[in-house]
This record gives C-alpha cells, structure tokens and sequence, in this order.
C-alpha cells in the first residue's frame, strides 16, 4: 500500500531533524551535512501475455512505489582521512514482488525495503584516506558523502566499509544517479554488471584507486551474498567474493569533457550452473532447477565498457555495453548476460530552464544461449521464469522530464516502453509511467 501522509512526515522526520540540527551551523572543510528524500510512484498498465509463471511479471493493472529519505554525515578525522554514516528511513512496493524483467523500471525499489512499516537502516558507514602525491590541484565541492577540498590530481584513495559498489564504479555524468536521472536497473549501470551486493545494494569491502592527472584506476574487493537475492553476507571475503577492476581515462574533444572507463569484475560463490541443472532434470527426470545444483564453488566473469560526451555545454551523449559469461544462475544483480545502452541527456538552458532536464535512452537485454535452454525448460531463475519461453532481446525504451520546481526540489515525469519483458515475446509489450519526487540539501 502507498505511504499515508503520517508515515511520510515520520520517514521524513526520522531524518531530517537529526540532520537538520547538525546542519545550523556552517560547514567548514572538517565536516558537512546532507539530506535528500525521494518519492516514486509508478503505474503499470495491463498488457497482454499468452500465458504466465511463477516469476513472471503480472499482466494486470499494479502501481509500484518507493520511499527513502537518507541522512549524509561525514567528517575529518585526521589529515587526508574521511568518515561519513548514512541513516535511512525507506520503504517500497514493487511490481509484482520484483519478477518477471531482465531490466527492472526502478533501481531505488531494489534499494529500499519492502514495507509496511518503513525501516530505518545504514545504508554507508565507511572510511576514505587519501595519500597525495603532487600535480596539478583540484577543488572538491561540499556534496553527500564529500567533504569539501583541494587534493591532489595525482593521489591514492583507500575506500573501506559499508556502502554500494555503484558508489566507487561504473560512474558517468548522464546516467547513475537513479534518483535524478534514468531509474530502469539497464540504463543506471551496465545491464550484465554482476556487481557485489546483498537483497539491497550493499556490501562491505575496499576499494584502492589512484588517480593520475586524466587517467584512474581502481580495483576493490566485496563481499558476496550466503544467498543471491537475500540480505546475509558471506563474510569469508577471501574464499568467496565479488573483485573488480576499472580503468578510466577523461578526454576533450572539440573543447567538451568526456570520459571512457573500461570495467572487468569476477566473482567466486557457491553458484549454480545452467547446464548442471539442465543435467540433473534429464537424468532424475522433472523440470529443472538451479536449486538442485547450488553445491559448489563457481566463478563468474564480465567485462563493460561506459563512455560518456558532452556535445555541448547542455548536451551529453552516453553509452554503455556489458557481458557476463552466462553460465551461472544470476548472483547479485538483474537476470541480464549480454546488455548495450545509449542515450542522451539535456539541460533545459535552451528554454531558459537550467536546472530542468530531459533525457531520452534506450537498451538492449540478452540471454546466453544455455540460459535460454534453461527457461525454456520450465527453469526459474532469481527474477525470472515465465514457464516457458519465446525468446527475444529484451528492448527497453525509457524518457523522462525532470522540472526543478524550486530550489533543492525536483519533480520528474517517467516514461518507460519494455518490448518482450523477461526475453518473451508471448508477453507484452509494457508500459509504465513514473512521478519521482526528489529534494536534498
């Protein structure tokens, strides 16, 4: 059910007054404190579908909705280090218990919790030490989770504890923030990005990253979950564990910043194979089941590649395209082994609107060929597994208008089409229309 209007002002309350106190006072460089709170709502027409499975998406009429409001507390503690904790009120309901997409239509939905009542967590608590080692200066603005600077732009960074492995990789200017930008899971972060993470996009573990005038290169070591999909961490980070690697380089061309990262990860779990379950169900007889053959230590493997371009001072332009090897169950992150994304971004200067933006991308969602078999058997996987299937690319179209309706506040207008949902094509196509709600200061 929706947030009435009394658990809104608690989730907000819960909050914001702590945070708000703390904030009286300016900031100075050794400390700062940010607030946002996000709100949205989603409807989801019905649509037509020859037939559905336990994990298909619901062809009826659902609405969705997400709620979060999160405090971001940091503070120097020493030279060159940064503490920063972050306490959330959230709460969410998403489309038919979040089943049935390779590309889900909101990343914020997988980063709450499902209520009521709303829950208060710490979504971040985690330290960051930077050693400088020369070359030019760079100013660092006051913002959630920065402590405001001058480093320098040839440093190490060590970055340590609870948070989203999202925080530290796959950025890019036009499409990551999945409160203020595009919110559907193949168009934040690469599609097929096996990335760490438990029920709700966290972890614990470290990152090193040392930044060299344009180029950077990071790689950390996070925590996989006991089980995919729940929230229990395997703590044995040296036998079981989610690694990545992420090269990066900043550009100009005709005079307009750009930048092209290069990512690799690899996991090592307990994780089950496709075609070991295909072999269990033909030798034992009945459909098969990931479940039966989740008894050894697998690894899995991708690779991505983002690119980001401003075209003009108001434009930008972005790209991405990712591939797991597929042969493992999904782990962490959406049922997704081969995934391509573009877009565009625009900031409302030309309509003398500058702080409003509109954006427009669209995505590409493959299956490898023994996952297909699997499905197609009756399999289910985490989010999928309509009994059968008619494969087809999963196509994803999603536009939003974001209107900064005064300062700090935001209200954003979503529009997302999804051709053969869940790589059926006996289902579909959807649509679904969005209103997000965003403040911070």
């Amino acid at each position: 059910m929706p947030l009435s209007p009394k658990q809104c002002c608690l989730g907000f309350a819960g909050v914001l007054l702590p945070v708000a106190c703390w904030a009286q006072t300016p900031e100075s460089g050794d400390w700062n404190a940010k607030f946002q709170a996000t709100y949205i709502w989603q409807y989801k027409r019905p649509f037509a579908a020859a037939y559905s499975g336990p994990n298909s998406l619901s062809s009826e009429r659902e609405k969705s909705y997400s709620f979060s409001s999160t405090g971001f507390l940091g503070f120097r503690p020493w030279t060159g280090g940064e503490f920063y904790i972050n306490p959330q009120v959230s709460q969410s309901s998403p489309f038919s218990h979040q089943t049935g997409l390779g590309g889900f239509t909101s990343g914020d939905v997988s980063a709450t919790h499902e209520g009521p009542p709303p829950t208060f967590s710490l979504t971040r608590i985690f330290v960051r030490q930077t050693w400088g080692f020369g070359g030019d200066k760079e100013d660092i603005e006051s913002d959630a989770n920065q402590l405001a600077g001058r480093v320098d732009g040839r440093r190490l960074v060590l970055t340590a504890g609870y948070l989203y492995v999202l925080d530290l990789f796959d950025d890019n200017a036009f499409s990551h923030d999945l409160r203020t930008q595009f919110m559907n899971w193949s168009l934040f972060t690469q599609g097929a990005y096996q990335y760490a993470a438990d029920a709700y996009g966290r972890t614990w573990g470290l990152a090193l990253a040392y930044h060299y005038d344009e180029w950077s290169i990071r790689a950390g070591r996070f925590m996989q979950p006991k089980v995919p999909g729940e929230r229990p961490l395997d703590t044995r980070i040296l036998r079981h564990y989610g690694d990545q690697l992420e090269i990066a380089r900043s550009h100009e061309i005709t005079g307009q910043p750009g930048v092209v990262r290069l990512l690799a990860f690899r996991n090592r779990a307990v994780m089950p194979r496709f075609q070991d379950a295909l072999d269990f169900a033909a030798a034992n007889g009945g459909t098969p089941d990931i479940d039966d053959v989740r008894n050894s230590e697998q690894i899995k493997y991708g690779f991505g590649l983002n690119v980001e371009q401003n075209l003009t001072s108001n434009v930008g332009v972005f790209a991405r395209a990712s591939r797991s090897d597929g042969q493992t169950a999904t782990y962490t992150f959406g049922e997704i082994d081969r995934s391509v994304s573009t877009g565009v971004s625009i900031r409302g200067s030309a309509w003398a609107r500058r702080e409003d933006t509109l954006g427009v991308g669209v995505a590409r969602n493959e299956l490898s060929q023994v996952h297909r078999e699997y499905l197609a058997a009756g399999g289910l996987g985490v989010f999928i597994g309509d009994g059968r299937i008619n494969y087809r690319p999963e196509a994803i179209f999603e536009t939003y208008y974001s209107v900064n309706v005064f300062k700090n506040a935001w209200v954003t207008f979503d529009f997302q089409r999804i051709r053969n949902p869940a790589y059926n094509a006996d289902r579909g196509p959807v649509s679904v229309g969005s209103v997000r709600l965003h403040a911070k200061f």
